[in-house]
């Protein structure tokens, strides 16, 4: 009996030996499993092969579009790609663009200096203020650029345009060197007019800078148009229908929807021009097309004003800042043809 006990015993302590063992060695196992070197995440089977960044003068480059243009998506740099240098990492572009992602650079804000080139050249790059660029009147081929399309420069001020405000963060603005106005016997504003050189050159430098950031013509604009109450420029003298129909630059009315909408026009300016509910209307479309105006119902100063700087750009036959048939039917021509998105 001892006898067989003894050979029970035995044999539960040999397996008990040998299961520890295996425990033992397939938690070995285990650990080197765990300690694998990191892989490189795997690219999809529908991630299409991004072209290469070029290095030239010790900067990285990248331009070409890889992003879907429909969402006005861009993955194009205009310059070298600005990136950060924490002490101790290294950055470093292994999945570099991401396609998600657009321009800064949403509008193009034209302006005139009111100074001779000369006295613009100082005061655009001794004080605080500024643009990208400087058109000239020297009558030579030469375009001053000033800023870096990349930074904000101050042209804008206090602006608005639709649903966004203070432009100089999302604009580039450009100067033309102008005599602005003087003001004759009668207080009306008598503008100075464009060289012919200055207008080709405008046309070229917006042309580039429209297309390269894909800019919409509604957000091709005048100073006046984005701070329509304190400022006047680039003035009525300044030719937005020859850049429309010319170089397919900024926005204009169609003639026919104007005659269409003047019609209807000429009779409610006869019968309803004094009543509040009238001018509530006309101040909402033009809040609408996209200046910032409050809306009382009242011919006040900023209706005017604001009247005024749709006059310069849109009916520069005629800017008094008071509202007409002619000018009521281009604005809500120009609704039409540019809503809202």
């Amino acid at each position: 009996m001892r006898k067989t006990l003894y050979i029970i015993g035995l044999s539960f302590f040999v397996f008990s030996c040998t299961s520890q063992k295996n425990v033992k060695q397939n938690a070995s196992r285990t650990n080197k499993q765990v300690v694998q070197p990191k892989t490189p995440v795997a690219k999809t089977p529908s991630e299409k092969p991004k072209p290469q960044i070029t290095h030239e003068g010790g900067v990285d480059f990248f331009t070409t579009n890889i992003a879907d243009a429909t969402k006005n998506n861009n993955t194009v740099s205009y310059g070298s790609i600005v990136s950060a240098k924490p002490a101790g990492y290294k950055v470093v572009k292994t999945y570099f663009p991401a396609v998600g992602q657009n321009f800064r650079q949403r509008y193009l804000i034209l302006h005139y200096t009111a100074l001779p080139d000369d006295k613009s050249v100082a005061v655009l790059t001794q004080q605080e203020v500024s643009a990208h660029y400087l058109v000239n009147n020297t009558g030579d081929n030469e375009i001053y650029q000033l800023v870096d399309e990349n930074k904000r420069a101050y042209h804008a001020g206090v602006s608005s345009w639709r649903s966004d405000k203070n432009l100089n963060d999302t604009s580039i603005g450009i100067e033309i060197v102008n005599a602005g106005f003087r003001t004759d016997s009668a207080k009306t504003r008598v503008f100075a007019a464009f060289s012919d050189d200055q207008i080709k050159k405008v046309a070229a430098l917006a042309k580039d800078i429209i297309t390269r950031y894909q800019i919409p013509a509604t957000n091709v604009l005048a100073h006046s148009d984005i701070a329509a109450t304190r400022k006047q420029d680039p003035g009525p003298l300044f030719p937005w229908k020859k850049l429309y129909d010319e170089y397919q630059i900024g926005m204009w009315y169609d003639e026919a929807a104007k005659q269409t909408f003047l019609t209807q026009a000429q009779t409610d300016f006869t019968t309803r021009y004094s009543e509040p509910a009238f001018i509530f209307m006309i101040q909402t479309a033009l809040q609408k097309f996209g200046y910032g105006l409050e809306l009382t119902g009242a011919w006040d100063d900023s209706t005017k004003k604001t009247i005024e700087a749709f006059q310069y750009h849109f009916r520069p036959e005629k800017y008094d800042g008071i509202m007409d048939a002619e000018t009521w039917a281009i604005l809500q021509a120009l609704n039409q043809k540019y809503p809202i998105k």
